[in-house]
C-alpha cells in the first residue's frame, strides 16, 4: 500500500501500530549510490519463508494489527524529497503510528525527525553508525548524508543524542560534538564495556555500517572495526523508555549478492518492532 506525501494516513492506519515506511532516497549519498534500493529488498527479507515472523521476546508480526506498512513515498532526488519526507511522517503520526523508516541513506533521518519533533518535542536519540554525520557541510552539501545530525542538533529537534559504534571522527566532528553537547561511545569505549544509558521518548537510528563489514558487507561505506550483529540487536533490546520511532538506513543492496545484508536489516527492523510495541 503506498501512501504519497500528500496523501493523509488516517484512513490506513491504525492508532499506536509500528508503520514501516520506505524512503527510496539516496541522492545525498557522498561515495555510491544504491541505499535508495534498499526498502524494496528489506521488505522482500522480511517475508522470506527461511525466516519467521516472531521477535527474540516472542512477538509474532504476522497479524494486521502488529504492523502496518504505508509503503513508499514517490521521492525526487532534490530539495524537494526533505519536504515530502516530512509531509508523510507527520501524516503518519497525525494519525497516531509510530514510523519505523526504511532508508534511504541518512540524510532522511533529519526531515524524518523535524516531523518527530513537532509531534512529540525534542526527543532522545540514540545514534548507531560508524560515522558521526555531524559535519557543518561535506563536499558542499549541508543536506548531505555525512551532515544530518549536524541539522538535527542545531534546530533542537533532539534534546541529546548519544552515539554508538563511532570509529571515523575527524577533528571537525569532535568540535561539532562538543558544541552540541553530543555522547560519543566510540568502538574504544564500547570494548572497554561503556554502555548508553538512555531512557525514553527515544529515536532509535540505526546505520548499518555499524555492523562491522564481515556482519553486513551491503553498506556504501565498509569500516572494518564495528559491532557484531549480536551487540546491534542486545544494543535494541535493552533501551529503556518508550520508542516512538525509528529508522534503518544506508544498506546498498548493489554490495549485498548474497542477500545476506538484507536479512540482518529484517531481524533489525523485526527487533526495533518490538521495542516500540512495548510502548
Amino acid at each position: 500500500m503506498s501512501l504519497p506525501a500528500s496523501q493523509p494516513a488516517s484512513q490506513l492506519l491504525q492508532a499506536g501500530r509500528p508503520t514501516l515506511i520506505g524512503v527510496p532516497y539516496d541522492a545525498g549519498s557522498s561515495y555510491l549510490r544504491g541505499a535508495a534500493d534498499a526498502p524494496a529488498h528489506i521488505r522482500e527479507a522480511l517475508r522470506s519463508p527461511s525466516a519467521n515472523r516472531w521477535t527474540e521476546d516472542l512477538q509474532h508480526l504476522e497479524g494486521d494489527g502488529d504492523v502496518a506498512d504505508a509503503g513508499d513515498l514517490a521521492l525526487a532526488a532534490d530539495a524537494s524529497a526533505r519536504v515530502a519526507i516530512q509531509h508523510a511522517i507527520a501524516s503518519l503520526l497525525a494519525a497516531g503510528a509510530a514510523p519505523l523508516v526504511l532508508g534511504g541513506d541518512h540524510s532522511i533521518t533529519y526531515p524524518v525527525l523535524r516531523a518527530m519533533a513537532a509531534a512529540h518535542g525534542p526527543l532522545t536519540v540514540l545514534h548507531l553508525d560508524a560515522h558521526a554525520d555531524l559535519y557543518d557541510t561535506f563536499d558542499g552539501d549541508r543536506f548531505s548524508h555525512a551532515c544530518p545530525f549536524a541539522r538535527i542538533m542545531e534546530e533542537g529537534l533532539a534534546r541529546r543524542l548519544v552515539q554508538v559504534g563511532i570509529r571515523t571522527l575527524t577533528g571537525h566532528q569532535r568540535a561539532q560534538a562538543d558544541r552540541f553537547g553530543v555522547e560519543i561511545i566510540d568502538m574504544r569505549a564500547w570494548t572497554a564495556g561503556t554502555r548508553p544509558q538512555v531512557t525514553g521518548p527515544m529515536y532509535l537510528s540505526v546505520d548499518l555500517d555499524v555492523l562491522d563489514p564481515a556482519c553486513a558487507p551491503g553498506v556504501s561505506h565498509w569500516e572494518p572495526g564495528g559491532l557484531s550483529t549480536r551487540d546491534l540487536l542486545a544494543l535494541i533490546q535493552s533501551v529503556g523508555g518508550p520508542v516512538v520511532g525509528a529508522d534503518v538506513v544506508e544498506f546498498n543492496p548493489r554490495r549485498d549478492p548474497t542477500g545476506m545484508t538484507a536479512m540482518v536489516a529484517a531481524k533489525v527492523v523485526k527487533e526495533l518492532t518490538a521495542v516500540m510495541r512495548r510502548a
